[in-house]
């Protein structure tokens, strides 16, 4: 079994003057060569990506075969919060392909966002897979298959030609070799490997100039709602910053980059998101992104009381 090294304190949580929860986790920083500038905790480790990792995995499917839109290939890299514009072309993607959601193998699940899933279920519908954050990627994976002829009834075996297919993607851009192979959330292979290569592999996307890089970070930048969606730090960021690339992901995963500048990577030791968004915005600041302001303020009585914020002095 794989463990996780502990890093060190990253972020402050502090609540009328006090010191209330402290984030441990990794952080690392390289240059526009991929040179490491920042190593914080042990960003070497294998660390599973989760969601950080579908932009990666949208590039293979590409490779292998994806025609979709640039919206098409955006909802493919998305962890989408579920609102009528997401569905709607994860929708179209499965009807291009002459699937329907049943052909879905993400499990059933309420909107990721909490506007979304509100609305959904006061109008009293089920679960359903399609709602599923992670139901752009399975779509992609399913016109995958249809565009090389391979069986779309098994694609989430992590034999199957498709995840054979990005696992090399991945290792690829990362210049890593796969350390674990697990089950993400969704139901999909999730691969193992270290904040250094997601680092590295998105400042490739980043800085691509051509080929299926250029075509998902451009669909990426084009479409930041559909990465993520309303009140999203991805979406937000992405939407602010001309040129970066960035993607959360479960469990304190996140990963962005700045053509010209750089980019970072962090994974929070307790899967905290709040610290993972901390983090990765004093990352992008370092490397010199102008950000808008980060509401990150601890409420006390429905006033502000407090921050969480970046631990000063680390970069």
């Amino acid at each position: 079994m794989i463990e996780l090294r502990p890093g060190v304190a990253l972020v402050d949580v502090v609540r009328s003057g006090v010191v209330e929860s402290v984030h441990t986790g990794h952080l690392v920083l390289v240059d526009v060569s991929g040179e490491i500038t920042v190593a914080l905790g042990v960003p070497d480790q294998p660390v599973f990506p989760r969601s950080s990792n579908k932009p990666l995995q949208a590039v293979g499917m590409v490779e292998a075969g994806l025609n979709g839109s640039s919206d098409q290939l955006a909802l493919a890299a998305a962890s989408h919060s579920g609102e009528p514009r997401h569905l709607d072309v994860v929708a179209a993607m499965l009807a291009a392909g002459g699937f329907t959601a049943n052909d879905l193998r993400c499990p059933p699940s309420w909107p990721l966002g909490d506007a979304a899933r509100e609305q959904w279920i006061a109008a009293g519908r089920p679960q359903q897979r399609i709602a599923m954050n992670c139901s752009g990627k399975h779509a992609a994976m399913l016109l995958t298959c249809r565009a090389r002829g391979w069986d779309p009834g098994s694609y989430l075996d992590p034999s199957h030609p498709v995840q054979r297919r990005l696992a090399a993607t991945t290792e690829d851009l990362t210049g890593e070799p796969v350390a674990a192979i697990g089950v993400d959330g969704c139901g999909a292979p999730v691969l193992a490997f270290g904040l250094v290569g997601l680092a590295r592999a998105f400042l490739r996307l980043a800085a691509a100039t051509d080929g299926s890089l250029r075509a998902v970070a451009d669909a990426m930048r084009a479409h930041p709602g559909l990465l993520g969606g309303t009140g999203r730090l991805v979406t937000t960021l992405m939407a602010s910053v001309p040129g970066l690339v960035a993607k959360d992901g479960a469990e304190g995963v996140f990963a962005a980059a700045l053509p010209g500048a750089g980019a970072v990577a962090v994974k929070i030791d307790d899967g905290g998101q709040r610290a993972a968004e901390r983090a990765v915005v004093a990352g992008l600041r370092r490397l010199g992104a102008a950000l808008p302001p980060d509401d990150a303020r601890v409420l006390g009585g429905g006033t502000p009381v407090g921050q969480i914020s970046f631990r000063s002095g680390l970069l």
